[in-house]
């Protein structure tokens, strides 16, 4: 049962929202401050039940080398060790060269699935007949995108099991993400097939965005890689077979691609996509066989070591919180890309720099090595030290067996106290 503060909660205003939950919840006095000071104006016509901003830190890759072009690019993450890995693995391939992304048509799939077909030849030769037809019927449902020349374009079927039929169009959404267009188009093709006595199931986009995929290589040379006691060789090779075991192992393979999605996510959510839509294709598309596999793949060839990542990214520069959100325009302004074609390689490119940092870091001193001194950062910030502080507090962690959180907080007094008998 709804309790009472509850009703009609949307209709409230966002001062009595705060105010609702801040007696119920019993928010101290520093936590209605807290919820006060982090809002926006943009905020309360974006989401139902507004209360306030969640924000998470914004870092920059720094000469992220694309087809021979150098890009700045903002990433949104709260991990400790993403834009380092990214900065890092983009600085080994720039000194090499840089990314080569190659551009491909760009269209979302919608799904208009018919079910209950008893007999599948005289409806698929129907559809075929009607082809034009359909197309026409989509574009009229939005007129705007086909007078710029993009739009429904084809029409394909995909027999499924079960009586089932998916009528997948693929529209051209020039630099919109797309979603509205594709399900309006959808819905309007799906209206007329009931006319014309088809059971429609459902009519709506696809996140599996197999025609808006994303290639980009590599190649580096193997001196580039050499770090401590191991030769350039000698990590390339560790490479190439931590790249094989994603390829058979859906277990690594599930982390392998995490790494991947650690810099792609924190640059589309950057750039205002939706990040949601951009990890469920490209997941989806990683068991594209029947296996969930890694989503990138390298090799050593001569003296080289080469990578690829092919993954969906559907992706707009206009449209949703693109238009809304002030930080999405800041960060544009930042990478200066001219199109969507663009934008797509670049954050490909910081997903690839990703993954070759994580396993660089897997083939030699082991993840944690690096990672740990980015994690003793937040543990120093978590047990409340300032930030004057927290310098001194990781590199005491640092020289220490275990650490847990009781030993931070230890440390962090014993800290206090030597420099309070310093200035004594």
């Amino acid at each position: 049962m709804m309790a009472q503060w509850q009703h009609g909660f949307y209709k409230q205003s966002l001062e009595n929202r705060q105010a609702l939950i801040a007696d119920r919840f019993q928010l101290t006095a520093a936590q209605r401050q807290l919820l006060a000071q982090n809002t926006s104006a943009h905020g309360d016509q974006m989401i139902e039940n507004y209360v306030g901003e969640f924000t998470i830190p914004e870092g920059l890759v720094l000469n992220m080398v694309v087809n021979q072009r150098a890009y700045c690019v903002p990433l949104v993450t709260e991990e400790p060790s993403v834009v380092a890995a990214a900065n890092n693995g983009a600085k080994i391939v720039a000194q090499s060269g840089g990314f080569t992304a190659q551009s491909s048509a760009r269209q979302m799939i919608g799904q208009v699935v018919l079910s209950q077909i008893t007999e599948l030849a005289p409806v698929t030769t129907w559809l075929k007949a009607h082809t034009a037809e359909l197309l026409t019927i989509a574009n009229q449902a939005h007129p705007s995108m086909k007078a710029r020349g993009a739009g429904a374009q084809q029409l394909k079927l995909r027999p499924l099991p079960d009586g089932y039929l998916s009528v997948d169009l693929l529209i051209d959404v020039s630099e919109a993400m797309g979603a509205n267009v594709v399900n309006t188009m959808c819905e309007a093709v799906a209206h007329h097939l009931r006319t014309v006595g088809y059971h429609v199931v459902t009519a709506i986009l696809s996140n599996l965005a197999t025609a808006s995929t994303q290639t980009v290589n590599c190649q580096i040379e193997l001196a580039q890689l050499a770090t401590g006691e191991w030769s350039g060789e000698q990590v390339a090779a560790q490479i190439a077979e931590l790249s094989h075991l994603a390829q058979i192992d859906p277990y690594r393979a599930a982390t392998h691609n995490k790494g991947i999605m650690n810099g792609i996510d924190a640059a589309v959510i950057a750039s205002g996509n939706d990040w949601r839509a951009v990890e469920s294709g490209a997941h989806a598309a990683a068991v594209r066989d029947g296996q969930y596999r890694g989503l990138s793949e390298w090799q050593v060839v001569g003296d080289q070591l080469c990578g690829e990542l092919v993954v969906p990214l559907p992706l707009g520069t206009v449209g949703g919180s693109i238009g809304i959100v002030p930080m999405v325009q800041l960060n544009r302004q930042l990478t200066q890309f001219k199109s969507v074609h663009e934008l797509a390689a670049v954050i490909a490119s910081v997903g690839l720099a990703q993954n070759l940092a994580a396993l660089k870091a897997l083939a030699t001193t082991g993840i944690q090595a690096g990672h740990m001194k980015l994690q003793y950062r937040s543990l120093a910030l978590a047990v409340g030290a300032q930030p004057t502080e927290v310098e001194s507090l990781v590199t005491r962690l640092g020289g220490l067996a275990q650490v847990d959180r009781q030993v931070a907080v230890d440390q962090l007094m014993q800290l206090r106290k030597e420099q309070t008998n310093g200035r004594s």
